[in-house]
């Protein structure tokens, strides 16, 4: 038997680790959003700027990647996305979840758990919750202005009057 090299070595070594390092990631070939509908949840319980994700498909504990902080509001809650969003899903329930908060009154409180009743999404911060429908989260919100963006960027232009000039 023939000694192996030591380059031949190192490049079976890297080709592990590779290999372990994407099995440990998931099968990403699917976005975070069709993982949520999988699941029987609309898409827009995640904002655009989805970077990534984990899931362990026997446990259902998941990671999401933002690209930053994420902030708008819906209806008169605001929320926070973190960067990193964790917890564990399953068919119609997100329990444990961690990364999303709501501002009520003066404080933000972390939700903690999202339910899906029918037509209905439960949004738990564990000592209370609020209802939603479905439909409210078909689309994906855009950091900064929710759902609403096409009216809060209508309600921020500015026209200016042209002066047209006749030249006689």
């Amino acid at each position: 038997m023939r000694p192996v090299s030591s380059t031949s070595m190192g490049f079976l070594c890297i080709i592990f680790l590779l290999l372990v390092s994407s099995g440990a990631r998931g099968d990403n070939s699917e976005t975070a959003y069709e993982v949520l509908q999988e699941y029987d949840f609309p898409i827009g319980l995640l904002p655009k700027s989805v970077l990534g994700y984990t899931i362990d498909r026997t446990t259902g504990k998941f990671s999401v990647y933002l690209e930053d902080t994420c902030s708008f509001s819906i209806e008169s809650y605001d929320l926070k996305y973190k960067p990193t969003i964790t917890g564990v899903i399953t068919k119609g329930k997100i329990s444990d979840l961690s990364g999303i908060s709501v501002k009520v009154l003066i404080l933000w409180l972390n939700i903690v758990e999202v339910t899906r009743q029918g037509d209905e999404l439960m949004l738990s911060v564990g000592i209370a919750s609020a209802d939603f429908p479905v439909s409210s989260f078909a689309e994906r919100p855009t950091c900064g202005c929710g759902f609403d963006c096409f009216t809060a960027t209508a309600n921020n232009l500015r026209f200016t009057p042209n002066v047209l000039s006749s030249i006689s």
